[in-house]
């Protein structure tokens, strides 16, 4: 309990020093002062909410018109996280010790996941923006990618815990690789994959709206057009919010909902 307590107040020292010299460093790179600044920090969401409710009646039809835009970021998100949920259920099949098929080749798995996770999704769509141009594409790729990664690993853990009997049954009687996994594995970790595979998916909804501000279309590339017009465009800007919170509320609900139900039957 000692070498803990000390090692908490080292870590702890550790984070304030680190937190002071970065505030410094900020302070120095800062075209003005936060401090003195501070008290202006609410100027522009003031400005935003005042004309918006000035023009408050044309929100239920500026809502309407972005429902097409809605859809194609909750497509981008849905068909991402499809692609990265089959690749990281290969994965993680592949680098589980005491299924994989290579064992040696385990690592190599595990680094391919862990890089796919370490990319952030907006750097690799913009080089993909660059080679294949604007639009869903590029965004699809993007966090389908990073997806791979992280489900991969939560995949990976999930089939760790499988019990190894059924899997040696099916071995005693000459079945294959494949037949193993698809008859014995993926029977007992199905539940816990799907859970993850939804709050993945609520994930990437948020990925992809953010996306669209660098070109990958969807209802972020709206609220970016918005917002560069500035004054008098708006209200269209706090219309994009609110069906987006809309969405990614009911999401939420209704992927919590599927959890529950899949992994404890009820």
């Amino acid at each position: 309990m000692r070498r803990r307590r000390v090692y908490g107040g080292i870590l702890m020292m550790l984070f304030v020093l680190v937190m002071a010299a970065g505030w410094r460093l900020a302070e120095e790179r800062n075209a003005g002062d936060f401090l003195t600044g501070l008290h202006r920090l609410d100027d522009f969401p003031g400005e935003v909410l005042a004309e918006a409710w000035a023009k408050r009646a044309n929100l239920p039809g500026l809502m309407w018109d972005h429902v097409p835009s809605l859809i194609e970021t909750l497509n981008i998100a849905a068909v991402s996280t499809l692609l990265g949920a089959l690749v990281a259920g290969a994965l993680a099949l592949l680098s589980t010790r005491g299924l994989a098929r290579w064992p040696r080749l385990t690592v190599l798995f595990r680094r391919a996941q862990d890089a796919a996770r370490a990319i952030p999704e907006i750097v690799v769509a913009l080089v993909l923006i660059y080679i294949l141009g604007g639009g869903p594409v590029p965004a699809v790729l993007a966090i389908a990618l990073h997806t791979a990664g992280a489900l991969g690993k939560l995949f990976s853990e999930a089939a760790e815990n499988a019990d190894l009997r059924p899997v040696e049954g099916l071995a005693s009687v000459g079945a294959g690789w494949v037949q193993r996994m698809w008859l014995a594995v993926l029977p007992q970790v199905a539940p816990n994959w799907s859970s993850y595979a939804l709050l993945r998916f609520e994930i990437n909804v948020r990925a992809s709206a953010i996306l669209g501000f660098v070109g990958s279309g969807g209802i972020g590339y709206d609220l970016k057009l918005a917002m560069q017009w500035g004054g008098g465009k708006y209200d269209q800007v706090v219309a994009i919010f609110l069906l987006l919170f809309a969405a990614i509320v009911l999401i939420d609900r209704l992927s919590d909902a599927a959890r529950r139900r899949l992994v404890k039957g009820a």
